[in-house]
């Protein structure tokens, strides 16, 4: 069954859900943006958690489209969950790599129990993928992704974001 979506304005980081979805980059190490702002709030025992994930499982980092779970440390989640989003680019079609990062990231939260699971719009920052259509693209998987995750929760950082959300959730040009 596909979880409840909602879209909200705010700090993913303040977010009171089992799972925050990180929009890290491959080293997993930490740096702008969302996932700055996840380690810079969680704490030293997130990075602690990535150094071993990087030293067992992933020492080139974390590739595109796929996803891991950490401690949450001082969030008010219990878990975070990493996946590295494509960048996007005009001449190729890397939107599959983009749904991936929401499909891994539910398997991991359904791995862990988690139940509601907060997500940012992967990509649509940094790696300067539309707005509309990094919408898009996580409604799609969000919407019609078999899960245990009951609530799913689109996090936008501002109000022209979360219109932009608002706009494409109901179908509307």
């Amino acid at each position: 069954m596909a979880a409840t979506t909602e879209l909200v304005q705010g700090d993913i980081t303040g977010q009171r859900v089992d799972a925050i979805v990180n929009a890290a980059n491959h080293s997993l190490l930490g740096g702008g943006g969302v996932d700055g702002a996840i380690h810079r709030r969680g704490g030293p025992d997130i990075l602690a958690e990535c150094r071993r994930i990087r030293s067992e499982q992933y020492p080139d980092g974390l590739p595109t489209g796929e996803a891991v779970a950490t401690t949450a440390g001082r969030l008010p989640a219990r878990w975070v969950i990493h996946t590295v989003g494509p960048t996007w680019a005009k001449t190729k079609d890397k939107s599959p790599l983009l749904r991936s990062c929401y499909q891994r990231s539910l398997a991991v939260a359904d791995q862990l129990g988690a139940r509601t699971v907060a997500f940012p719009l992967v990509s649509a920052g940094v790696y300067r993928w539309p707005k509309d259509d990094a919408v898009r693209q996580a409604l799609s998987v969000l919407r019609s992704s078999d899960t245990a995750v009951e609530r799913a929760v689109l996090v936008l950082f501002d109000a022209a974001t979360l219109a932009i959300a608002e706009r494409v959730a109901a179908g509307t040009p």
